[in-house]
């Protein structure tokens, strides 16, 4: 199958992509790299009348560490995270998850703003920005602001954004040094959508941990911190015995909606092991 007809145009300036949004409204679509644009139009899953390539407008792209914030334009592709020392430095739950988006051709083109923008539950990067407490800039014509992840992702590829706006960047504050990261996920096969993963992010020190967050991916609508786990974590040591603890509430802290390829029951036993896994990983 092939894209219905659509126009396109690429823009130089920020000014003109508004001025596009507002003129065309949802007749437009977006596109910041095409990772899931592309499929989704060859599917015929979505019919804009016209693509708006914002990847010409300059100033969206690139990494910079300033007053405790890393900072990632929207326009950075995945390749350029993985790659980046500031990302591993100073992000490490982002450059462990990066690995896992699809493959290497697609990490090359795609974006982090794409990605976030979409909101898909079984993606990578809003787990992540979930589990590290970080803001996306949003800004519209003459107005800029900042969400914060959690309050970003509200459901099914469903955003905090506003007609008219873009995803500028995402903001993400440096954690100290006793912060600890992992990321997880099982697919059916490497680069494939995750089945379920977690993102997860503690400070461990004197042999306890303490503010955990632990985002699942794939568990719900959008990504979800497994609050009632990370409670009964707090001031433990991981032990064993913390660790099971932990796995056995979150029957009531994700959705984990059957799909396809795996029950809620078979979701939820992947989501447990994969709880211990990351914790034994903070502790090692």
């Amino acid at each position: 199958m092939k894209a219905a007809s659509f126009s396109y145009v690429k823009p130089a300036a920020l000014n003109e992509v508004f001025d596009l949004l507002e003129r065309h409204g949802d007749r437009a679509r977006v596109l910041a790299g095409g990772q899931s644009l592309l499929a989704s139009l060859n599917l015929r899953l979505s019919a804009p009348e016209l693509l708006v390539d914002i990847t010409g407008v300059p100033g969206l792209a690139g990494i910079t560490v300033s007053g405790g914030t890393l900072r990632i334009g929207a326009l950075t592709t995945h390749r350029q995270i993985e790659r980046s020392p500031e990302v591993a430095r100073h992000l490490p739950l982002l450059a462990q998850a990066v690995r896992h988006v699809a493959h290497v051709a697609i990490r090359n083109v795609g974006t982090f703003g794409g990605s976030v923008a979409l909101a898909d539950p079984a993606a990578e990067y809003p787990a992540c920005a979930v589990a590290l407490d970080a803001s996306l800039v949003l800004a519209g014509r003459g107005a800029q602001r900042r969400v914060r992840a959690r309050e970003f992702f509200r459901g099914l590829y469903d955003t905090a954004l506003q007609p008219g706006e873009l995803v500028m960047a995402g903001e993400f504050p440096l954690s100290g040094e006793a912060y600890r990261s992992a990321f997880l996920e099982l697919a059916r096969r490497r680069g494939d959508y995750a089945i379920v993963g977690i993102a997860a992010h503690a400070r461990l020190a004197a042999g306890r941990i303490s503010d955990a967050r632990l985002a699942f991916l794939g568990a719900a609508s959008r990504p979800v911190l497994a609050l009632r786990a990370a409670s009964l974590l707090e001031g433990r040591p991981l032990d064993a015995q913390a660790i099971a603890a932990a796995q056995a509430t979150l029957d009531d802290d994700l959705e984990l909606p059957a799909d396809l390829y795996a029950s809620r029951a078979t979701k939820l036993q992947l989501a447990r092991v994969l709880l211990g896994r990351a914790l034994g990983a903070l502790n090692g």
